[in-house]
């Protein structure tokens, strides 16, 4: 029979994971085992930055959490798991993408965002979008192809305005 400390214990954990699944609009599931341990630092540095956290817990506790939020992700729960939480939709899936395809030992397995659970193929869409300041830029570019347009054709009018044409 377990210990009424180690009882406590996984009873912390578990509230622990609800708690970050309370807080965070994404939740990948990946698969670490066969990096090393400096490529999983690394990436745990990466994902830091971004305000996203990288945690490993036993599977049998991560479902429980799980089951107690609803989340239907126990067919992805074997072998060993690291669960990323994130307040952030795109930076953290980005960064784990971009890790896979350098890294082939870290692979996605599931992911939970924003209140859904997505598909592999939604998650790699994801990881397509550019990233904010670059979306700004595609944004901006937008814009300033209209500004010319509209620059060249008030050229124009002012340009037969002072050749004496009628409007």
């Amino acid at each position: 029979m377990a210990s009424e400390k180690n009882l406590n214990l996984k009873k912390d954990i578990v509230k622990e994971i609800n708690n970050k699944l309370d807080e965070s609009k994404t939740l990948l599931l990946v698969d670490y085992q066969g990096m090393s341990v400096q490529d999983l630092e690394t990436l745990r540095n990466k994902l830091k930055e971004i305000g996203s956290d990288l945690k490993v817990y036993k599977n049998t506790l991560a479902s429980l959490a799980l089951k107690d939020k609803k989340i239907e992700l126990q067919d992805y729960m074997t072998g060993p798991n690291a669960f990323i939480f994130s307040k952030d939709i795109i930076e953290p899936i980005k960064i784990v993408s971009e890790t896979a395809k350098n890294n082939e030992a870290l692979t996605i397995k599931a992911g939970y965002i924003d209140g859904e659970v997505a598909s592999l193929k939604t998650i790699e869409d994801y990881a397509s979008i550019p990233s904010y300041e670059g979306l700004l830029t595609m944004f901006a570019g937008g814009l300033i192809e209209h500004i010319k347009h509209c620059a060249i054709a008030l050229n124009m009018y002012a340009e037969n305005l002072e050749k004496g044409g009628n409007e």
